[in-house]
């Protein structure tokens, strides 16, 4: 007979929430599992301690909330009947308004009529009936109305504008501010008196806010609640606020809370009057119960008797604390720091090395440790040498700055080191070997040559510059730095710095900070008059001892030792200034040569012109002669036959002059010229020859024109070169007479600039075609065979000189070109205190060409 074994069953498996958690709990040391067992209970007292408070809160919640729904039924229901109880007094009132727009009552019947209403309702404080111009037909007030508010028959109401200009139109509740010292503002009502589309006044109700209270609202509402009115800027109208408007709070015994409440507007007032509500706080509830203080007191009980246990334990485990922290230390300290550390022993045999020597050299501690010198990275030709160091160190004359050496690591690359030595001393006071500090040097090695070979090159470049750069320090004559250039003119001293700085004035601020976002205000230190009297960013002066024109620059700059600097940069210029002298002299013969060759083109016109006086001159002279042949001149005669003759020749000799003055060569005189005085002269100038082309010209200058700051010589010439330029065009154009037409306007103007003169000259030519527009004023072009090309650029660079500005277009009828237009303006001159200024700031005649 055979008997079968039952089969091994396998243990249960755990869930792998368990597992987990018993595998994270045995991978704690011993002392964070000893403070995990100690912190459970603490934790366990804290959870219970927060369940019961958030329970006591949770019911205060709900207390409170049922007690905030509770106030906004009760206040909305007294909204509706004060709201209902002014409903009533409206449609009284307006049913009084209707009986005055029939016509119904006298004001003796209005009084009876409104002091029953206000015997009857103790709201109702006053009835008044006013007319459209605001003046009181009849009134009646309760007795207890103060005699300021009450109102008297034929007397004018001074009410809100807004509020009588809407009563016009509708139905309007209107709540006045309260003034200090006075009775209490009634609540207005106005009901318009409108007989078909004629305003014909209102009827003024006021209440009062105090009785309104107390008897439109529910007497529970207000036994349960402090009810207050405020108007629209929420100040009290009536009722009683409360005092100190705070409670007990709701599960915290010591701390207050803020009583509840709930406000709402008094519909049809609308935003002129609230309706507030205050809830009494008789009791604490729940908040007070000594269930709360007992569970309080347990839990503290329970937490200082597990901290005093927690306390206990780790007094105990201080010490093993401390070791282990001092141990962590120490090895964090050697695993982290960046120099290497060698230490050796009286014998010179390696005992230590950190892990910053083994990295920088590439032998490991178990390679190192144990050998004594020559050392492994030590280079081949340099053994003696640093076997020599050695020596002297044991020998006590190592130096304190320690000394550079070259390091060879485990595959055979090289680099720099310094290496400090000093004396290894144990606990007992005895030196028990000597310790060494190494530092790799390389970058910075090679960063200070970078930086040696840049300030090389910066140097050079200095040095070669076609400038004098000099840097001072503010308040010193010390030199800080002087280039080559600076050297060849001035020497090694700072006089030529200060002598620069103190001809050119004072130079502009341009200091820029050099440090970082956190600093003050970069400015600061800078001295308080260059930066008020900055002129502009550079300066050009003469300076006789070199006979030079230089131009001088300058800026602020902080030195390499933090010292405020100035560095002043000087460049020749004498070639430049001596090219725009000669350029302006050219200019000036432009000017002379322009007005030459205009007289030069005007010349058969001013033959024919002068021909005219001579001629009758020669003719009255001859006739005189033949009179006197025949005895037939008597005296009368004689002087008419003079005077005539004397007008011929003033004439021409007015016309010679103005062409003296005009072709004479001078320099530009900026002065207050007359703008009448300046046209009438190109007038007759141009005049001359606009009439040989057979051309009409009319003008028109606005009378009383203020004085321009101008040459009125380069002005005349402006206009002359104009007009002669129009009359040519239409003679080009091949208009027929009654088209050859040149129209000049002067007329006031006002820019951006400020006030101006504008002149306008106006052909009937046939314009400027596109591609003359582009080139219109470039120097030497010209659209006539024997133009010179400088006229138009001349006139431009005459006008610019005055600050003003010169420009073409053509007129248009439909698309058809029909003539054109040129036109530039003047700045109108300034008063003498100003004038003087604006003269001095007027370009040169270089700037003409």
């Amino acid at each position: 007979m055979t008997s079968s074994n039952p089969l091994p069953t396998a243990p249960p498996r755990r869930p792998a929430l368990v597992r987990w958690w018993r595998a994270w709990w045995r991978n704690l040391t011993p002392l964070r599992q000893e403070r995990l067992a100690l912190l459970a209970p603490l934790v366990a007292v804290f959870v219970f301690l927060a369940a019961i408070v958030a329970a006591f809160a949770y019911l205060q919640i709900e207390e409170s909330e049922r007690e905030q729904e509770t106030l906004q039924r009760d206040v909305e229901y007294a909204q509706q009947r004060v709201r209902l109880r002014l409903l009533e007094r409206q449609e009284q009132l307006m049913r009084l308004a209707r009986e005055l727009v029939q016509q119904e009552l006298a004001p003796a019947d209005f009084e009876n009529r409104a002091e029953a209403l206000v015997n009857q309702y103790p709201e109702l404080q006053a009835v008044t009936w006013i007319d459209a111009q605001g003046r009181i037909r009849a009134s009646h007030a309760a007795p207890t109305l103060p005699s300021s508010q009450q109102r008297s028959p034929g007397e004018r109401i001074a009410l809100d504008a807004p509020s009588w200009t809407q009563a016009r139109r509708q139905v309007v509740y209107a709540q006045p501010l309260a003034m200090p010292g006075e009775a209490p503002p009634l609540l207005q009502l106005l009901v318009p008196i409108v007989r078909g589309r004629q305003f014909g006044g209102v009827v003024l109700g006021e209440f009062s806010n105090d009785s309104l209270l107390r008897y439109g609202m529910p007497p529970r509402v207000l036994a349960r609640y402090a009810v207050t009115l405020l108007d629209g800027d929420r100040q009290l109208l009536a009722g009683s606020p409360m005092a100190n408007n705070t409670s007990h709070a709701n599960f915290l015994p010591w701390k207050q809370q803020r009583a509840s409440e709930y406000a709402i507007q008094v519909s049809p007032v609308g935003r002129g009057l609230v309706l507030r509500a205050q809830t009494y706080r008789t009791s604490l509830g729940m908040v007070g119960s000594g269930l709360f203080w007992l569970v309080g007191v347990l839990s503290g009980m329970t937490t200082w008797l597990l901290v005093a246990t927690w306390r206990h334990t780790r007094r105990r485990l201080q010490m093993q604390e401390a070791l282990v922290a001092e141990a962590n230390f120490r090895r964090a300290m050697e695993n982290s720091i960046a120099t290497g550390m060698r230490a050796l022993d009286l014998e010179g045999r390696i005992t230590y090395v950190n892990a910053a020597f083994c990295q920088m050299t590439g032998w490991s501690a178990e390679e190192l440790v144990g050998l004594k010198a020559p050392f492994p990275y030590w280079p081949e030709e340099e053994k003696d040498l640093l076997r020599e160091k050695l020596r002297e160190e044991f020998s006590g004359q190592n130096s304190s700055g320690g000394y550079k050496m070259r390091v060879k690591r485990k595959n055979g690359t090289l680099f720099d080191a310094r290496l400090y030595v000093s004396p290894l001393i144990d606990a007992h006071g005895q030196q028990t070997g000597w310790m060494t500090s190494m530092t790799d040097i390389t970058e910075p090695t090679r960063i200070r040559e970078q930086l040696a070979a840049a300030h090389e090159r910066f140097t050079i470049v200095l040095e070669a510059l076609d400038a004098a750069v000099s840097v001072a320090p503010l308040g010193s004559e010390e030199l800080l730095f002087a280039n080559k250039l600076y050297r060849q003119w001035f020497g090694a001293q700072a006089d030529g710095h200060l002598q620069l700085v103190a001809q050119a004035g004072k130079l502009p601020v341009s200091y820029q900070p050099t440090g970082g976002m956190d600093e003050e205000d970069g400015l600061m230190g800078l001295p308080t008059d260059t930066l008020t009297n900055a002129l502009p960013d550079h300066a050009e002066i003469f300076l006789p001892e070199l006979g030079k024109w230089l131009e001088v620059r300058s800026r602020y700059l902080s030195w390499v030792d933090g010292r405020l600097a100035q560095m002043v940069i000087a460049t020749d210029i004498t070639q430049r200034r001596q090219a725009e002298e000669q350029a302006s002299r050219q200019a000036a013969r432009a000017q002379s040569v322009s007005r030459l060759v205009t007289m030069g083109e005007m010349a058969s016109s001013l033959a024919h012109e002068l021909n005219q006086p001579l001629t009758a001159i020669s003719n009255y002279c001859n006739g005189t002669l033949t009179r006197i042949d025949n005895g037939q001149l008597s005296e009368d005669m004689l002087r008419t036959a003079l005077q005539k003759t004397a007008h011929q020749a003033q004439r021409a000799g007015q016309i010679i002059h103005h062409i003296r003055a005009f072709v004479k060569k001078s320099e530009p005189q900026f002065v207050q010229a007359d703008v009448s005085t300046m046209v009438q002269e190109a007038i007759e100038l141009a005049g001359i020859e606009l009439r040989r082309h057979n051309v009409r010209l009319t003008h028109h200058v606005a009378a009383r024109l203020p004085p321009v700051l101008a040459d009125a010589i380069l002005i005349e010439q402006v206009l002359i070169n104009l007009m002669k330029n129009g009359a040519e065009a239409i003679q080009q154009a091949q208009r027929p007479p009654a088209a050859r037409t040149v129209e000049l306007r002067v007329l006031p103007r006002s820019i951006e600039a400020g006030e101006v003169i504008e002149f306008t000259v106006q052909d009937s030519g046939k314009g400027l075609p596109p591609e003359m527009r582009e080139r219109l004023f470039e120097a030497f072009y010209s659209t006539k065979q024997e133009g010179m090309g400088i006229g138009l650029n001349l006139c431009r660079s005459i006008v610019e000189a005055h600050q003003g500005r010169l420009q073409a277009d053509n007129i248009y009828n439909g698309t058809e070109i029909v003539g054109c237009r040129f036109s530039f303006w003047l700045p109108v001159a300034k008063p003498a205190g100003i004038a003087s200024n604006s003269v001095a700031n007027v370009p040169s005649t270089r700037t003409l060409a």
